[in-house]
């Protein structure tokens, strides 16, 4: 990593971006080498600007910014991602921190929180925002039944769907079921699919079975 941070800042409102590229800018030991305003863009920037640190907004007009991440980290795996969102949905925790994120702060953080956290996740930390890591400490401080922990990743509705695929129900059963609308139910299938990287519903069914859903 060199002696000055080299930051790359995702977030599709401008005035916010801006507002984040100003705050870093003035700090001597960082440099801001890029912004991007989508998670496609995100990915390509970081392929090409090599950033040590990305500050990455949650929710973007193509790709989740948890998407974004992995694909980012997949191919650098020594960047430091810190997301920078206001979405404090515990799903949205778990499935950035899965997706590779080290850090994880809301909109409203203070801006010298949010300089320590790009130099913590730069030196390989994992650092929260206070009202975040009380919700991590939570989690892993209370037992909780296996469907609630398995494909974090997923929303409380998206696991439901997924285990009603893997007991052998239809879209129309899973709507019935579930009292929601065929489209819905096909939305939540795909949003399932692509969470969880899997092609098909065969694959889903294997993958939720496994994790011993469905049974």
């Amino acid at each position: 990593m060199n002696e000055r941070l080299r930051v790359l800042v995702v977030d599709d409102h401008p005035l916010f971006r801006f507002g984040v590229c100003t705050l870093l800018d003035n700090e001597p030991l960082i440099d801001v080498v890029g912004e991007a305003a989508s998670g496609a863009h995100a990915i390509s920037a970081a392929s090409a600007l090599a950033p040590d640190v990305v500050v990455m907004d949650l929710h973007l007009p193509d790709i989740s910014g948890a998407e974004a991440t992995r694909h980012i980290v997949a191919e650098r795996p020594g960047v430091g991602v810190l997301m920078l969102t206001m979405a404090d949905e515990s799903e949205s925790v778990f499935s950035a921190m899965r997706a590779g994120a080290r850090g994880y702060l809301l909109k409203d953080a203070e801006p010298d929180e949010i300089i320590r956290a790009v130099h913590a996740v730069a030196r390989r930390e994992a650092i929260f925002g206070p009202d975040i890591a009380t919700r991590v400490l939570g989690f892993f401080n209370h037992t909780q039944p296996t469907t609630d922990t398995v494909f974090p990743e997923l929303t409380v509705r998206e696991r439901e769907v997924l285990s009603l695929i893997a007991g052998g129900h239809s879209n129309t059963a899973i709507a019935s079921t579930l009292c929601l609308s065929p489209k819905t139910v096909r939305n939540h299938i795909s949003n399932v699919f692509s969470k969880l990287h899997v092609a098909d519903r065969a694959e889903a069914i294997v993958r939720a079975r496994e994790a011993g859903l469905g049974r």
